[in-house]
């Protein structure tokens, strides 16, 4: 390949992965690119994870053997089986430039190869019929973080130690991407989290709901919303300080994110102030229902606080259409109303039985009796 050429592969290769949307795709995008540019048939990607002492692999391209998936779950291997790893595992290049690539043949080391290693790789070749690979250590941050590797079929050109340099160049360009995609997505994380809790934010909760209520719509899967007011929490500023009011909302966040837990899949969040919800999406309403009361309960032995006042409204109930998301958050808002006004010690469900009523039949309104400053909804659906 000439110079020209490799320079718009290494752009290419950059250009997917700014494009991409998120880690896989930035995986896979690096990926791709690698093995385009250096005439592979074949590219994964791997992260080095040192706590369990494994290369995992977290993208297959190309032209995959049996058992290559291309997102594995479980494909990972022991860094003693793979001794070169330790060249930069343990950063012996450190202050010294970056590790430079080599190449590997079905044959054994070649170009560049490690001579003397027991050769895991040189059997991998052969067991998925290809003759050679190119194997690029990519470091983030200063630290080895992971290998690019590339391989071409058994029959094909042989790696060249020219390939083996382009490799390193193209290593560089994937560290630099992989950084780019991390801060977008702490960032991203950072924009539908609350500082607090950890748990999801109003933000993150409005286009969740949107679209679970849209899937609701297309295809009748059950979408089911708590909101819970934590009782007592102005009471504990006023008497113990604000240090121990944020205790007790990190606190109920965690059994908030416990109860969650019961859901498959569900969203644990705090609206703002003393407001706390959960969305799932899927579980029966008799599911929801049940890590409601798992809710209050909890709740009630916290320490600080007096409890918390728990609405739930689910499209599989009797609550009538559900068209937007808007009405559903109403109804489970103005179920919660009603569990504060009868200081329950369990969930009001909206077209349910209730706490010493018959059946609550909620409006889509908050009680006139709530006071005003309750009454206002914020975000989107006020």
């Amino acid at each position: 390949m000439g110079e020209d050429n490799r320079l718009t592969a290494v752009v290419a290769l950059a250009q997917g992965m700014a494009a991409a949307h998120g880690s896989r795709e930035a995986w896979r995008a690096a990926a791709a690119g690698a093995c385009r540019a250096l005439g592979g048939s074949f590219a994964a990607l791997s992260v080095w994870e040192r706590e369990l002492s494994r290369l995992r692999v977290l993208v297959n391209v190309g032209e995959r053997a049996e058992g290559e998936d291309e997102f594995p779950d479980g494909e990972s291997y022991p860094v003693h089986q793979f001794p070169e790893i330790t060249e930069f595992l343990h950063e012996r290049w450190a202050g010294g430039g970056e590790p430079n690539a080599w190449v590997e043949t079905a044959e054994g080391p070649a170009a560049g190869g490690r001579p003397g290693y027991v050769h895991q790789r040189v059997a991998a070749l052969r067991r998925r019929g290809r003759g050679s690979c190119v194997v690029a250590p990519i470091v983030l941050h200063g630290r080895a973080w992971g290998e690019l590797y590339v391989a071409r079929p058994a029959g094909a050109p042989v790696f060249a130690r020219a390939d083996a340099d382009f490799a390193t160049v193209l290593a560089s360009v994937v560290a630099a991407g992989i950084a780019q995609t991390e801060r977008l997505e702490e960032a991203r994380r950072l924009a539908f989290t609350d500082a607090l809790t950890g748990l999801a934010n109003r933000r993150a909760v409005d286009l969740r709901l949107d679209e679970a209520v849209e899937r609701h719509r297309v295809d009748g899967t059950v979408v089911s919303l708590v909101v819970c007011d934590l009782n007592g929490l102005k009471r504990v500023n006023d008497t113990q300080g604000h240090a121990v009011g944020d205790r007790l909302l990190e606190r109920f966040g965690s059994v908030l994110s416990l109860c969650g837990a019961m859901l498959p899949g569900a969203l644990a969040a705090r609206l703002g102030g003393d407001e706390f919800c959960l969305l799932a999406v899927g579980p029966a309403a008799d599911e929801v229902v049940e890590a409601a009361r798992e809710l209050c309960r909890r709740a009630a032995e916290l320490e600080l606080g007096d409890g918390v006042a728990c609405g739930v409204a689910s499209t599989e109930d009797p609550i009538g259409p559900v068209r937007s998301a808007r009405r559903l958050f109403r109804l489970a808002d103005a179920a919660q109303y009603r569990a504060k006004a009868l200081h329950a010690d369990r969930p009001v469900v909206a077209g349910r039985e209730g706490v010493d009523d018959p059946v609550v039949r909620l409006a889509d309104t908050p009680s006139p009796s709530a006071p005003a400053e309750r009454r206002r909804f914020r975000g989107r659906h006020t």
